[in-house]
This record gives structure tokens, C-alpha cells and sequence, in this order.
């Protein structure tokens, strides 16, 4: 019995043994503490999407999409990844199933051509895309893989989109026209054209609809469209190319990543001023931010990673391994576990 019991105790001394080393491995994988989810990331030049367990940084899957794919975009309860292939035929979407690891449908646009700019609608079904080619935004249905309707923006080079919180409204940035287009999702027709600093890509819109934020590549000033009156004031300048604008959770700061002069600006929102800098080799692109506000995902265009940011202290707290030219990244607080 003694002999049994002794045996017993070494069993469970060795279990517990090869539990904490597994846990230290796991730690020691992990890029910051605490922080887990899921990211996905598309990658320009093979042609995939890479899904990343942000916890310990293993790549999970690397999934075809369509050719050269662009901007991605997440659903809410983090089931569907939905990506503009902007290459290629330039006319499908590839709607990827996060916790299925795999590749769900992928969407014929049919006459409408040059998918980039997406955002998600209220719920977890439709998307309002940017079509470029064919200056218009569809509305697309991604789990019956159909196109609801299209809205005519009737501007040259209707590149990325905003969409108000309530799904009601819609602006582009058209870099061919130098304009700002908004559209009444409602309706399904365009309200008004602004103009604006020359080749506005980079563009987003407060969530309540009162201003409108824009990048001008050609003169690498960020400005501020109020809507209501068509008036434009400067918040920043002296960028290179202000690739996108992201508006942290609690509205207070907009992160502008600048992969020409290699760096990422802070604005405050309210005072419309540069509050800092950081300064980031690797041609920062896509980015994306939690829940919280308290990290930052940006992909480094010109390396095979994703930055991780601590938004707070500006600074890079780790890494996230991906594919080739990455881009459009996408987050959730869900964790997948591969089956």
C-alpha cells in the first residue's frame, strides 16, 4: 500500500512538473501578458490570409484568398473575416470562417469591379463595399454570398469608405475627384459631394456622423470634414502618405500610420493636434486596435510582421508573425482553438 502511494505521489509530482513547464513555454511564446484573441491579416503579394492566435503568436492557418486582397474587415461576434480581392478579376470578396480555420465562400460582385474599402453594417451579415472601378458602394449580404444593392457614388476613385454607428450613412474618399461623397444607405443614393485637400485615401467618420476624417496623399495633410456645413479645417500635416485613419474606442485619438516616412501618428481628436510620434521601420499600413484601446495591431508592409503597440505608451511591446506584403489586419477578443 505504502509502495502504491509513493508511486502515486511521484505521478502527480511529475503531472505537475510537466504542467508548469508547458505553461512557461506557453509564456514564453506570448508577445504581451494578458493580451489574447485572434488576428487575421492579408497578405498582398502570395495572395492569403494569415490567422494568428495572439496569445502565443502561432500561426493558425494561411488561408488562399482572391488575387492581390486589400482591406479586411471582422464581424462583431468574431465569426466571419470578410476581404476585397483587388487584384486579379477585381470583383470578389473571400469570406473566411475564423473559428473554422477555413476559407467559407467567396463572392462574385459580378459588374461591379475593384473591391477595396469594407466596413461591417449593424449585425453580423452585411458589408458596405467600395467598388472602384465601377464608382459605386454595394451592399453585400456575406452569409447568403449575394449582392443586396448598389449605390452610385458617380466619383472617380472611390477608394475607402466610413460608415456611421447606425449603418445610415456612408462617405468616400473619391482620390480621382478630389472629393468626399456621401450616401444615404437608405435611400441608396448619394446626398452630397465636398471637396477636399487633393487625393483623399485615407478617410473614417466619428461614429455619431459629425466629422469626417481625411488624408490627402498629395499633400500629406489630415483634415477634418464637418458634414453639416461642407467645412474643412487641418489637424495635422507634413505627412508623406496617410494611409488610414483609425479613431480609438473612446473617440479621443486618431492613429494615422504613415508607411512612407515610416512612422505612426497620435492626434487628439478634440484639439486636432499631433500629440506624438512613433517612429516604425517596415512600412506601417493596416492597423487596428482592441476593445479596450489598449493595443494596437499594425502590419509592417515591408517586412513579414504585425506590430504590436502599447497605445498608451507608444511603443512596440512585440511581434506577430504573417505572410508576404501584409496590409489589412482584423481582430477579436475570441480565441480559436484549431480542431
Amino acid at each position: 500500500m505504502s509502495a502504491c502511494l509513493s508511486s502515486f505521489r511521484l505521478l502527480r509530482s511529475l503531472a505537475a512538473t510537466c504542467l508548469a513547464l508547458a505553461v512557461a513555454a506557453t509564456a514564453a511564446h506570448a508577445q504581451v501578458s494578458g493580451l489574447t484573441g485572434t488576428l487575421v491579416v492579408t497578405n498582398k503579394t502570395p495572395s492569403t490570409a494569415t490567422i494568428v492566435d495572439v496569445g502565443s503568436g502561432r500561426t493558425l492557418a494561411t488561408l488562399p484568398t482572391g488575387t492581390n486582397p486589400h482591406e479586411i474587415v471582422m464581424s462583431p461576434d468574431g465569426s466571419l473575416a470578410v476581404i476585397t480581392d483587388y487584384g486579379g478579376q477585381r470583383r470578389t470578396l473571400t469570406v473566411i470562417d475564423v473559428p473554422g480555420l477555413k476559407v467559407a465562400r467567396t463572392i462574385d460582385l459580378g459588374e461591379h469591379r475593384a473591391p477595396h474599402g469594407i466596413v461591417f453594417l449593424p449585425g453580423d451579415r452585411l458589408v458596405a463595399v467600395t467598388c472602384e472601378q465601377t464608382r459605386n458602394v454595394v451592399i453585400v449580404d456575406v452569409v447568403a454570398g449575394v449582392v443586396s444593392h448598389a449605390i452610385s457614388t458617380d466619383a472617380g476613385g472611390s477608394h475607402m469608405v466610413g460608415v456611421t454607428a447606425d449603418g445610415t450613412r456612408a462617405y468616400t474618399g473619391d482620390m480621382r475627384d478630389h472629393t468626399v461623397t456621401q450616401l444615404d444607405l437608405g435611400t441608396r443614393k448619394a446626398v452630397r459631394r465636398y471637396p477636399v485637400p487633393a487625393v483623399p485615401e485615407a478617410i473614417n467618420v466619428t461614429p455619431d456622423g459629425k466629422e469626417v476624417w481625411v488624408g490627402s496623399n498629395q499633400t500629406g495633410q489630415v483634415s477634418v470634414l464637418d458634414p453639416s456645413t461642407g467645412s474643412v479645417t487641418k489637424a495635422a500635416e507634413g505627412l508623406k502618405w496617410p494611409y488610414r485613419m483609425l479613431f480609438t474606442p473612446d473617440g479621443r485619438q486618431v492613429i494615422v500610420p504613415d508607411p512612407t516616412l515610416h512612422e505612426v501618428r497620435f492626434i487628439d481628436r478634440a484639439a486636432r493636434t499631433v500629440i506624438g510620434t512613433l517612429a516604425l521601420p517596415g512600412a506601417p499600413q493596416g492597423v487596428t486596435i482592441t476593445p479596450d484601446g489598449r493595443y494596437l495591431f499594425q502590419s509592417l508592409s515591408a517586412e513579414t510582421r504585425v506590430a504590436i503597440i502599447d497605445a498608451a505608451a507608444r511603443s512596440v511591446r512585440g511581434h506577430l508573425t504573417v505572410g508576404g506584403t501584409p496590409d489589412g489586419v482584423a481582430y477579436t477578443t475570441r480565441v480559436v482553438t484549431p480542431r
